[in-house]
């Protein structure tokens, strides 16, 4: 399997070149060249296979033969060692659980396929490391913490926005130690992305062997299409349509879940839900992508003004908006829908959502008005207890911690604040 640069004008690599590259030299994010779909006997045998069998079957045309297919399904195996529960919240409408992970987010798995593979390309290494760098608006920084944690021959190197993270959210990225570094930025996620990009092109740098563990990065991004497959297998039963609705930050759930369709899985219309940063709402109604810097919300991690893998979408149905409305819907809600979601889920229902569930949940209900014969999935894409300070007082309850959580409250945060490219720079050295 070879990648492209979505700029087109960088040579194509392989997997591994394109892992540890992160962007191109053209500044593009790489994709795949071609995708294949699995066969019918794939999807009609879906419910007698484990959750390793399918993502095996799914992720192996993207690795080729660069890594041997009995070390990708190890890889796959540690990967994948959490459950992924369906949970009906009312009739018709579920609840995909993507929080049961180390970190309890989605990006668990992303994370740990991403430093597995990574851990196996640097196995005969002896001397050299790659720097993993991440922006993270939330979640994405504790789950590469915890999946890049003592992994050989990596360090970490994660900048988040000061004051825009929960403080759970802080203390899985500021208390691990080890080879794990955080940088407090003076800023929003949108500076911390940038200035991730802009290390990636700066040549002064380049014997950092420098990588993004961001979902810019292919080996972070691909796997999210796992979680898809997944859910198809528990409900195919109902012999129903589905419609998807992801909480969508910087794309790359929703986008993965699109790769999967392409490659043949049965899903009738995809959503992404958004709050009050709305640049891809917008675009599907005037066709004009128009960026804003992001601003502030209760769902802090899909605070992202330029969603970087949205050209990744527009590359798939080769930027024909026509075309992609038919698959794909984005819709926009406030903080104040949101948290009375919130209430509504729970006081009808018993199900307790986070802000990022309960704006899945708003765009699911919405887009099923389109849908009437179909079931849908909202994904929750965290556990409510990392945002407790918004779930408990809407609520009006008391959350338990879990063992994930509790492993970091007692740890002390150490972090480095910065406030401009020059001064990170300067901490890379």
């Amino acid at each position: 399997m070879k990648y492209y640069s979505l700029n087109h004008n960088a040579p194509k690599v392989s997997f591994k070149e394109a892992l540890i590259q992160g962007l191109a030299p053209d500044k593009g994010l790489y994709f795949p060249e071609t995708i294949t779909p699995l066969s019918s006997d794939f999807f009609d045998a879906i419910e007698s296979l484990s959750n390793e069998e399918i993502a095996f079957e799914a992720i192996k045309q993207f690795i080729g033969d660069e890594i041997p297919a009995v070390i990708l399904k190890e890889i796959i195996a540690d990967t994948l060692c959490f459950d992924f529960p369906v949970v009906e919240v009312e009739k018709g409408i579920y609840s995909l659980e993507l929080f049961h992970g180390p970190t309890m987010a989605f990006k668990d798995v992303g994370a740990r396929f991403m430093s597995r593979c990574l851990g196996y390309f640097n196995k005969d290494k002896k001397d050299s490391k790659n720097t993993v760098l991440v922006a993270t608006s939330g979640d994405t920084g504790g789950a590469v913490a915890s999946g890049f944690l003592g992994v050989k021959g990596v360090e970490v190197i994660i900048l988040y926005p000061s004051g825009k993270v929960s403080d759970i959210q802080e203390r899985q990225l500021t208390t691990l130690g080890q080879n794990i570094r955080a940088l407090e930025v003076d800023g929003f996620f949108d500076d911390c992305q940038d200035m991730v990009k802009k290390a990636f092109l700066d040549e002064s740098l380049k014997h950092h062997n420098l990588t993004s563990a961001n979902s810019i990065n292919i080996a972070r991004w691909l796997p999210q299409m796992f979680y898809f497959f997944f859910t198809y297998k528990v409900l195919k039963k109902q012999n129903k349509n589905l419609v998807f609705s992801c909480p969508s930050g910087n794309f790359g759930n929703v986008c993965a879940g699109i790769i999967a369709k392409k490659m043949g899985l049965p899903v009738e219309h995809f959503v992404a839900s958004t709050n009050v940063n709305d640049t891809v709402p917008r675009f599907l109604e005037n066709g004009v992508y128009d960026a804003q810097p992001s601003r502030e919300t209760i769902s802090n991690a899909m605070d992202v003004g330029n969603p970087s893998n949205f050209i990744r979408i527009q590359e798939i149905y080769d930027n024909d908006l026509e075309k992609f409305k038919k698959d794909f819907s984005s819709f926009t809600f406030s903080d104040v829908e949101t948290l009375a979601a919130m209430k509504t889920i729970y006081n009808k229902n018993g199900y307790i959502a986070e802000p990022h569930g309960a704006i899945g949940y708003l765009g699911l209900k919405k887009e099923l008005q389109n849908h009437p014969e179909s079931i849908g999935v909202f994904l929750e894409t965290a556990h409510p207890i990392k945002f407790l300070d918004t779930v408990e007082p809407a609520l009006n309850v008391k959350l338990p911690i879990p063992a994930q959580i509790e492993s970091v409250l007692g740890k002390e945060k150490v972090s480095t604040k910065i406030k401009t490219y020059e001064q990170f720079k300067a901490f890379l050295g």
